[in-house]
């Protein structure tokens, strides 16, 4: 095991233990597989956590990220058109750069203020705690790519 692995996993039970879950080999391997592959799809995490824990079940994957989500050790976001994605940065109020080509998905901080960072024009009597952004478009490989939309297919009709 790699000394990433290893820290990975006392930062793993650490906050199981902080969010008053129990540790498991399932739910450690599952943090850790989040952690090394942000904004991974179910499956990738499954083949990732089935690389430490060979007889893993996928429900006992499921079930593991369903309860890291719930109770906020992961964040699970899901951009228009795409499978549910998970990731360990929490806690921050920051958004996402999608690729409309090859499904990349990049963190973007959050540039003005604090959390939420946008304010409605009008709240409907809401406490707003969180603001969701895609920004959507093409990343730098996709764009320089021959198969990429050119200038004039991502230009407003006229």
């Amino acid at each position: 095991m790699s000394e990433t692995t290893q820290d990975h996993g006392q930062d793993s039970s650490a906050a199981l233990r902080s969010s008053s879950l129990r540790v498991t080999k399932q739910r450690s391997a599952v943090l850790d597989a989040v952690w090394d592959h942000p904004h991974a799809d179910t499956e990738t995490v499954i083949n990732s956590v089935r690389e430490r824990l060979p007889s893993v079940s996928h429900q006992a994957v499921y079930d593991s990220l369903h309860t890291l989500t719930e109770v906020g050790l992961v964040r699970c976001i899901q951009p228009s058109g795409s499978v549910a994605r998970y990731e360990r940065r929490i806690g921050d109020n920051h958004h996402h750069l999608v690729c409309r080509s090859c499904n990349l998905i990049v963190d973007v901080d959050c540039t003005i203020g604090q959390a939420p960072c946008l304010t409605p024009s009008h709240d409907s009597g809401f406490i707003v705690e969180q603001a969701e952004i895609t920004f959507w478009g093409l990343c730098p490989e996709c764009a320089g790519s021959e198969s990429g939309p050119t200038d004039s297919d991502l230009s407003p009709a006229v």
